[in-house]
């Protein structure tokens, strides 16, 4: 399944400056797995050395939170959009 992941400008070193890029898998794994193979590095930026997604670091399918839905196993349909977002703290 082909997904438009939109990638925040802290990331788009990765992606030769690109906002957004397609990226193709079943789920938000797979779909990593693809940006990773295309744009080596990003992953590790994602996820922590256990290959979970790390803390501080939120991605959404299309408008839900993965963290609320099956993690790294929710599911991108054809078309879906994928957000990964920083968080931001602050004072």
């Amino acid at each position: 399944m082909s997904v438009t992941v939109r990638i925040p400008t802290i990331l788009r070193t990765y992606t030769g400056g690109k906002a957004e890029v397609a990226a193709d898998g079943a789920n938000l794994g797979e779909v990593i797995a693809d940006l990773e193979k295309n744009h080596t590095g990003i992953a590790a930026r994602v996820l922590d050395d256990q290959g979970k997604l790390r803390r501080f670091v939120n991605v959404y399918v299309n408008d839900d939170d993965v963290r609320f839905e099956q993690g790294l196993e929710t599911a991108t349909p054809e078309g879906a959009g994928v957000s990964i977002i920083p968080a931001v703290a602050g004072g």
